[in-house]
């Protein structure tokens, strides 16, 4: 057995983690000792047993493969017995939670920064899933947080790196290490939940579609889903190999960063089906020929046709979604009788619901969707649920939308994105906006009059944890809104996110220009909080 070695090491200093794990520039991680105090914080808080089964991958961007030879030599230092880790380090986000729960692993170390660029001078990350598969809820990160404050070691073992790219078994110290197929158990899964069969007859008869992965890490899994096992072209899954800079480009599934997709369902030549997943695995983006699915309505329109799937038939228990995303879920909800949870945005929240039997499919409007298979979002199961969707229903995606705004009712909806302003003036926008919410309601922006104003704070209804502060909400009479929030997901300055809606009952104006009618709420959003007073920007950066 290798012999344990003691580095001594500074706490962070000024470089602390957020809640959902820790998130910086590539030069940040290659610091002396930066990784490693975070991955030592982390096995500090959750003190595995020994013979503790962890599983680690990644999304495959730059500084993927540093890491990861690291964390394993530190997880034999630490006690664990195994190690799971995909071929390549490779393993999407939801992967890696279908690998814990299968293989009854303690936890996982996942190595991402979501949808953000990579390469040497972009973006790394590392977050742990807890046993569940997902998330650690705020208990762990905050704990997990204060340790990375006051560590003064780190742990070790003297070993050489192993061969990610060879499947098989190793041994580092005295703990195994397994490098699996990254792809094989994720795709089992799939084939699990949905109709395989009526999706091949589709494929078969000549229904087309374009799932681009953006040089990311679902180009495996969606070359073996969707053209090996589903029979689509080859072809159908574009940028399919992944890239440790994702080909210099940004791995967003949004209307931005995927307009060759988008503009190519909106021509003649477009496919039935348009797609696209992130960085990581978890969005996903969905387009008809000439019809953009936002993603809050993909949500309340996969759950209420969730239970076509094999695996669903019969136990929709619950919907939820995130604070911010549109509330198209809550009429689906209320129509067929079950209840729908208002989060915080973090797939974490998601996760007491799952375990808890309350909930039976999650959303959030930034793009991601998922259910109680895993407990992190997914992008390639929504692409295969809406496949299947489509497939037993003998629909397009345009009918699909046009016939569930008939019978719910539409939320015209979009999120107005203001990335890397000073943090200052983000701060002083929020605290100016929590300052107002006592007087708010009843005043008159333009046409709209405030209903209510409030500072959204969540109590968990399986634990009873409170979450407060999660965003500003202006609710207005007519059942519009318009929320703010400062999002944590970039790595400078800050991200102010403004969420913008609008209701129109069935049969009212359901196929109106998103633009024209969420002018009021744009408006009445800048007159409330000053946004170019406090950003300095006459504009977003990025509308989605």
């Amino acid at each position: 057995m290798s012999q344990i070695v003691t580095v001594p090491t500074q706490p962070f200093d000024g470089q602390a983690p957020g809640t959902s794990g820790l998130r910086k520039k590539v030069r940040v991680f290659q610091q002396p000792n930066y990784s490693e105090n975070f991955i030592q914080a982390v096995f500090d808080v959750v003190s595995p047993e020994p013979g503790a089964v962890l599983v680690i991958g990644g999304d495959g961007r730059f500084h993927n493969r540093t890491v990861i030879q690291q964390a394993i030599r530190m997880a034999a230092a630490n006690g664990y017995g195994r190690v799971l880790v995909g071929k390549g380090g490779i393993l999407s986000t939801p992967a890696a939670s279908h690998v814990i729960r299968k293989y009854r692993a303690n936890g996982g170390l996942v190595l991402s920064a979501s949808h953000n660029p990579g390469g040497p001078d972009e973006d790394f990350g590392i977050k742990y899933n807890i046993a569940n598969g997902g998330p650690a809820p705020e208990g762990v990160t905050g704990a997990i947080h204060a340790r990375t404050l006051e560590i003064d070691r780190w742990l070790t073992v003297e070993a050489d790196d192993i061969d990610l790219d060879a499947i098989g078994n190793a041994r580092v110290g005295g703990m195994t290490v397994s490098v699996i197929d990254p792809v094989a158990d994720y795709a089992d899964l799939m084939e699990d939940l949905f109709d395989f069969s009526a999706i091949r007859k589709i494929a078969a008869s000549g229904f087309t579609m374009r799932f681009d992965a953006m040089s990311a890490v679902t180009g495996p899994y969606a070359i073996e889903i969707l053209e090996n096992r589903l029979g689509f072209a080859p072809g159908t899954v574009v940028n399919g190999i992944p890239l440790e800079d994702f080909g210099g480009h940004h791995p967003d599934p949004n209307l931005i960063h995927a307009k060759d997709l988008y503009d190519l369902m909106m021509s003649p030549d477009a496919p039935d089906l348009g797609a696209a997943s992130d960085g990581d695995g978890d969005r996903n983006l969905i387009i008809g020929r000439g019809r953009f699915i936002t993603p809050s309505d993909s949500l309340a329109m996969l759950a209420a046709n969730i239970e076509i799937a094999p695996a669903y038939r019969g136990r929709l228990a619950g919907i939820a979604r995130s604070m911010p995303t549109s509330a198209a879920a809550d009429r689906v909800a209320e129509a067929l009788g079950v209840p729908c949870f208002e989060t915080p945005t973090g797939w974490k929240f998601f996760g007491n619901l799952l375990d808890a039997g309350m909930a039976t499919i999650c959303g959030e409007e930034s793009a991601g969707t998922g259910s109680d298979h895993v407990r992190e979002k997914d992008g390639l199961w929504a692409v295969l649920l809406w496949l299947n969707i489509l497939a037993v229903r003998g629909i397009s995606v345009d009918e699909l939308a046009r016939e569930h705004w008939a019978r719910y009712g539409r939320n015209y909806y979009a999120r107005h994105d203001y990335e890397g302003i000073e943090t200052a003036g983000a701060n002083a926008l929020m605290d100016g906006l929590k300052a107002q919410l006592a007087v708010l309601p009843g005043k008159r922006f333009g046409p709209l009059t405030v209903s209510m104003a409030d500072s959204f704070s969540y109590t968990d209804p399986v634990d009873g944890s409170v979450s407060a502060n999660q965003g500003i909400r202006v609710l207005f009479e007519d059942g519009s809104r318009v929320v703010f929030r400062l999002s944590g997901t970039g790595t400078q300055g800050a991200t102010l996110r403004v969420y913008l809606e609008s209701y129109v009952a069935p049969f009212g104006h359901l196929d109106a220009e998103t633009t024209a009618m969420l002018q009021p709420q744009v408006a009445a959003a800048e007159d409330i909080a000053g946004i170019a007073r406090h950003t300095g920007r006459t504009g977003p950066d990025v509308i989605t």
